[in-house]
């Protein structure tokens, strides 16, 4: 299985290209994902992982996705390899993120009624929900 889960801070503001073959779209950037755990009498470190996100993903990335905003990306880690103008061969390993998901809280304090990205909780119901809350008079048991 491979399967990777992140949550970082974006290091630059997504980079779009498309490839020469059959124009699809590809945005790339990277992700500061704190370490754990902190060394005493130190400052917590970060890793800066490469990520690349593929044609809607891609586009919906480049789109919303800034510099300096927290974002969680699922998706799976490959290895390439490619020989540069000199002759050397690179290699490169990245995430290829196949889900992508706004991670900050909420700044404006406003409730679009939308996924609340912070703790992973629906809202309460609304008025015009499809959803009723009941008492406890109701309940068959």
């Amino acid at each position: 299985m491979n399967k990777v889960i992140l949550m970082g801070r974006l290091t630059r503001d997504p980079e779009v290209r498309y490839t020469q073959t059959n124009n699809t779209l590809v945005a790339s950037f990277s992700l500061a994902v704190n370490r754990r755990f902190v060394a005493q009498g130190q400052e917590r470190q970060a890793d800066f992982i490469n990520i690349v996100a593929w044609s809607k993903l891609g586009e919906f990335c480049s789109k919303y996705f800034k510099k300096g905003q927290q974002v969680a990306v699922i998706g799976r880690l490959q290895t390439r390899t490619w020989d540069d103008e000199q002759g050397n061969k690179r290699y490169i390993t990245e995430v290829v993120a196949e889900e992508a998901y706004f991670a900050d809280s909420k700044r404006d304090g406003t409730d679009n009624g939308s996924f609340d990205t912070t703790f992973g909780n629906m809202p309460g119901a609304t008025t015009g929900s499809d959803f009723e809350i009941s008492s406890n008079d109701d309940l068959p048991f």
